[in-house]
């Protein structure tokens, strides 16, 4: 049936069974493992480092479970992601947090609908978008920004609870159906595989100072004071289960890297440092690590490069990033699976781990990008405002210089 002539479901109703023993959650498992499931997550971090996950919904094709993994343990969760069914999700990355935080395990193989639908054109749609548009479905939205960690649930949270994986199963075949008509079935595999594998847990405290945009500009024995201060910050907010902006804001690390204090009356003097910096063993230890920032080994070139390519690069990347987006539309491809502006950067600049220089994204973009700025292949305007790729002839065009001459 044509799009335009089916009508949309209501709201769906909550349909899910809650579970609150750890016994029934197993029982729930064992009729799940071998077959794929659809799973998603309700969690809290803002007031954390790590997620506080407050509800686990699988759906395993024959009934939803909404699990309370505030009752439960999360053993049979560790013993369904284990097993050699698929886990279908939505935007997976941060639920695979949730599984490795409070299962300690990760499915063995994913399916992102999200991810997929970008290989048939859509670009990052919500859960409610790519129902509405391949299910024609709506879901509920109410209670997406409720408490879930508050008990006892309410019906409207459960309902909505239940909607996230009550249809994924189909979703899923739906897209797998479009993809292998594409034939981009296996890009798609291939690219919920690299998220799955993606590294999780505490961050690199090494990096830290990375996520902060104003380190970047530092030099010297600042550069160093940051990320000395930023390292400690990341451990010392793991350990203690707060976000990094609990233990010292980015203004307050910044300042002092900056100003390089030596005592707790100049760290006290600095924009965003409190009374905890200036009493006790707190103020010391910031001092300390100021200190030991001079000694830290530099930082590798190439690792530092996080301004983009070299001046005289940025046209060719300015246009090499239109035609990008250009074969991502005829394509019908979302522009960033195919590669974004910092992956053209890194191919330009030759970097070796570009994306865009392995797979099925060297293949479509990678290769011809190589031609191009190696001077085999030139792009052309086609004459009807879009671009077009094609072999160099290396003949070149005169310039009117008698033009040059007038104006003199």
């Amino acid at each position: 049936m044509d799009s335009d002539q089916e009508t949309k479901s209501p709201a769906l109703s909550h349909s899910g069974k809650v579970i609150e023993s750890t016994e029934e959650f197993q029982a729930f498992v064992d009729r799940t493992k071998g077959s794929d499931y659809a799973i998603d997550t309700e969690f809290h971090r803002e007031r954390s480092y790590f997620p506080k996950v407050a509800l686990i919904q699988i759906n395993n094709g024959e009934e939803v479970a909404l699990i309370d993994p505030l009752a439960v343990d999360p053993a049979p969760l560790a013993d369904l992601l284990e097993s050699d069914g698929v886990a279908v999700l939505h935007a997976a990355s941060q639920d695979l947090e949730v599984f490795q935080h409070w299962a300690g395990t990760l499915p063995g193989e994913i399916f992102d609908t999200q991810l997929a639908a970008g290989f048939t054109g859509m670009s990052t749609p919500s859960l409610a978008a790519l129902h509405d548009r391949v299910l024609h479905i709506s879901l509920p939205k109410t209670s997406r920004l409720t408490d879930w960690l508050a008990r006892p649930l309410t019906s409207d949270q459960l309902d909505y609870a239940a909607s996230d994986v009550l249809h994924l199963l189909d979703l899923r075949d739906r897209l797998v159906e479009d993809l292998s008509t594409r034939g981009r079935l296996q890009w798609a595999k291939d690219e919920c595989e690299q998220t799955r594998s993606i590294p999780r847990g505490q961050r690199d405290p090494d990096d830290a100072w990375r996520r902060i945009k104003a380190v970047r500009q530092l030099k010297g024995p600042s550069l160093g004071a940051a990320r000395s201060i930023a390292a400690w910050r990341e451990n010392r907010a793991a350990d203690l289960d707060q976000p990094v902006r609990f233990i010292l804001s980015d203004l307050a690390l910044v300042g002092i890297a900056q100003r390089r204090p030596t005592t707790v009356d100049q760290l006290r003097q600095v924009r965003g440092v409190d009374d905890r910096f200036a009493k006790g063993d707190g103020g010391e230890t910031i001092l300390r690590l100021v200190e030991e920032g001079k000694d830290l080994p530099p930082i590798p070139r190439q690792n530092r490069n996080t301004g983009g390519p070299r001046p005289d690069l940025r046209p060719g990347v300015a246009l090499v990033a239109a035609w990008v987006a250009q074969i991502s539309r005829e394509l019908e491809l979302d522009s960033a699976l195919l590669g974004t502006r910092s992956d053209i950067e890194a191919l330009v600049r030759g970097d070796g781990d570009s994306r865009l220089s392995s797979g099925w994204r060297a293949e479509l973009a990678g290769e011809p990008i190589r031609r191009l700025m190696s001077g085999e292949a030139a792009l052309a305007f086609d004459g009807d405002g879009g671009l077009i790729l094609e072999e160099r002839s290396r003949v070149p065009v005169p310039i009117n210089s008698s033009a040059l001459d007038a104006s003199s």
